[in-house]
């Protein structure tokens, strides 16, 4: 589930697929997998598409189990939640992102220390710079750079969150 999930995240398609396929066959009765994680795998894939209304689909199923602690996985990680944001804001919803990402910050004690985590706040910033409530953006981004305070300044994730967070000023 966990390569499957990586290679989506980073757009291997193709193999996070096959990966995808190979998981309906094995364990057809395995409700975490049916319920939580296929959605999830296959929002990540669909995203890669741009296909933010099939992704939002197909992450109705796990809608209600987001809050527990899907195996492999030690704690929960909300992955759902935050696959729903991405897909709202491709699809140009702020208000509904905004909704998403939250739940991944009001819930910190099921996400502990997972990177989605931090990841939230920068998507909680896009939303509500989206929705154009500058002032929760500017907010959100300062959140999210505390955390990053002592990152290396040249990860592409941060250089971006940098210069979005300028053109609020």
């Amino acid at each position: 589930m966990l390569a499957a999930l990586t290679l989506a995240r980073v757009r291997d398609t193709a193999r996070a697929n096959a990966i995808v396929e190979q998981l309906e066959k094995s364990d057809p009765l395995n409700t975490v997998l049916k319920l939580y994680w296929l959605p999830t795998l296959k929002a990540a894939i669909e995203l890669n598409g741009g296909n933010s209304g099939q992704a939002l689909v197909s992450l109705e199923a796990a809608a209600p189990y987001e809050l527990g602690q899907p195996p492999p996985m030690i704690e929960g990680t909300l992955y759902p939640a935050y696959l729903r944001g991405q897909a709202y804001l491709l699809a140009h919803n702020g208000t509904a992102a905004a909704a998403e990402f939250q739940k991944l910050l009001d819930h910190r004690g099921i996400v502990v220390n997972f990177p989605l985590g931090a990841l939230a706040h920068l998507g909680l910033a896009r939303a509500y710079s989206l929705s154009g409530d500058t002032a929760k953006a500017r907010t959100a981004y300062q959140d999210y750079f505390a955390l990053w305070k002592d990152a290396d300044p040249d990860i592409p994730i941060l250089k971006e969150a940098k210069a979005e967070s300028t053109k609020l000023q």
